[in-house]
């Protein structure tokens, strides 16, 4: 039995030891892409400083947009006022229960 364990053992470490040597490069070096150009530095330098100029540099939404209402302030309250006696709209809190 213990010249079978022994056996079985190495068998084990050998079979991981090979797994290692399977392996390749730490870089991942198999996935690196090939580029081939024929533009120059300095055209690509003046292609990104253009993109550079054309683009915002707030982010998209972040700019609050501002209304002006024409709307008079008592005739706007009297709207409410007569939407909440009809009952269009309700007043107090609304129980869910």
């Amino acid at each position: 039995m213990n010249k079978t364990a022994r056996f079985l053992s190495v068998a084990a470490v050998a079979a991981f030891a090979s797994f290692g040597a399977q392996a390749d490069e730490a870089d991942s070096s198999q996935f690196a892409l090939k580029f081939d150009t024929n533009r120059t530095r300095a055209e690509v330098a003046a292609e990104a400083a253009t993109v550079a100029q054309t683009r915002s540099q707030e982010p998209a939404g972040s700019r609050v947009v501002t209304y002006t209402s024409t709307a008079d302030r008592a005739a706007v309250r009297a709207q409410a006022a007569e939407a909440l006696r009809t009952g269009k709209i309700s007043s107090g809190e609304f129980s869910a229960m």
